[in-house]
């Protein structure tokens, strides 16, 4: 029994190491001149192998098909990384929102760990890139590469989805996915940063923001979705953990028009704000309102403050109206931005879109349509939002997929 793997990523690691338990021989193929390399950068290069929620709830965590990994997640669930990474010497801990990362806060070693778990004696790497399948009668018998013809039992794709192209996650999987006659559903960027119409955000860009709570609203005012967490100012738009985790919510409501509600004081309801505001100006009688907000407020967001409030930024203190301190305080509990699109597939975590999930056999991994083809990871039409629940899915579709394919089950 001869498996071939392509691609060296997460799910291929997983997909190689465990395919080599039983069969005979496993070539795993990798374009790249080192495995992992988008392994290497997820979690702001800390990697955020997991998440410890049971998996019921887990399941809830991708919008789109989550339910087709209910064997993959079982199989080879969230302890199960864990556990394996921990035999290999990689210690974990649980952070903030059931988050698992190494101890180290180094991705390169749970890379080092795949790598060891999937370079077995029966394990052969090969620098390529795939181009073809070659298929006969029905069946998948091995690849063409850049390095020569490879024939084998069994095939595994796990090349990942169009993010990150640098990292070898071009898309390419698609057209072999194709090749045999599989339904590639629309791509499109997911755990992305926003572009918005706001200008002003440019003049705030690398401002970042921490412990705020954004609301999304559609075009007609009903709330999408809320969350609590970090965000950046671009010169495009918004971006950070909250952004990045937000955009998967509100994907399916951008074309039609979205608002990004964000509260800059979510501990603090209005009256507090309010009485906040008036403690702060104790004692300012003389001062200018944009000099008089720093205790409250980063300094560079203040004239943004000020001007969406629609208050003169030098007036004294002692001439501000209440009325104009409360369109303060509402401005800061609710500072709006409109949200017009995504940025380039190439900026996104994760590809939304894939091969579709119907032509998958989600006890096995296997092609519907093909014998001997398997699919694992990203390149597969489901996704996640934030919080380690992508990489547990390229864990246990690998897993499912060098299972079957290496004849375990």
């Amino acid at each position: 029994m001869r498996v071939i793997v392509c691609g060296a990523g997460a799910a291929g690691l997983m997909a190689a190491g465990t395919a080599a338990k039983y069969a005979d021989e496993v070539v795993l193929i990798e374009r790249n001149d080192r495995v992992g390399r988008k392994l290497r950068i997820t979690g702001k290069g800390r990697c955020n192998i997991t998440n410890a929620c049971e998996i019921e709830d887990m399941i809830d965590m991708y919008p789109k098909n989550g339910k087709f990994l209910y064997s993959a997640l079982y199989t080879f669930t969230n302890d199960d990384i864990v556990s394996l990474l921990e035999g290999l010497g990689v210690q974990t801990k649980v952070e903030r929102g059931g988050r698992v990362f190494p101890v180290s806060d180094d991705a390169r070693d749970v890379v080092s760990a795949m790598r060891r778990y999937a370079l077995k004696e029966n394990v052969k790497l090969i620098r390529a890139k795939v181009r073809s399948l070659i298929l006969r009668d029905g069946s998948v018998k091995g690849v063409n590469t850049t390095s020569g013809r490879f024939e084998a039992d069994r095939v595994i794709i796990c090349t990942g989805g169009a993010s990150y192209p640098q990292t070898g996650s071009d898309g390419s999987g698609y057209k072999l996915a194709r090749e045999a006659g599989h339904t590639v559903t629309e791509i499109s960027p997911s755990l992305v940063p926003l572009t918005a119409a706001e200008k002003w955000c440019s003049s705030l860009s690398g401002l970042s923001l921490r412990n705020v709570k954004i609301t999304a609203y559609d075009s007609r005012g009903a709330k999408i979705h809320e969350g609590f967490g970090e965000m950046l100012f671009t010169h495009f738009g918004v971006s950070g953990p909250l952004i990045l985790s937000m955009s998967a919510h509100i994907r399916r409501n951008v074309k039609k028009g979205c608002v990004l509600a964000v509260d800059l004081k979510p501990a603090l309801s209005r009256e507090q704000l309010d009485a906040r505001l008036l403690r702060d100006f104790e004692g300012k009688n003389k001062k200018h309102l944009i000099n008089s907000l720093d205790a409250l407020l980063p300094k560079a967001l203040i004239p943004v403050i000020i001007d969406k409030a629609e208050v003169e930024p030098h007036k004294m203190i002692a001439e501000l109206t209440k009325q104009e301190r409360l369109r303060l305080g509402e401005t800061i509990k609710r500072l709006e931005l409109h949200i017009t699109g995504f940025r380039p597939i190439e900026e996104a975590i994760v590809t939304s879109g894939g091969v579709k999930t119907s032509e998958i056999d989600p006890s096995t991994m296997g092609s519907k349509l093909v014998d001997g083809l398997y699919f694992a990871g990203e390149i597969i039409d489901v996704d996640g939002y934030t919080g380690g629940y992508n990489l547990q899915a390229a864990w246990s579709t690998g897993y499912l997929a060098g299972l079957n394919a290496g004849g375990g089950i």
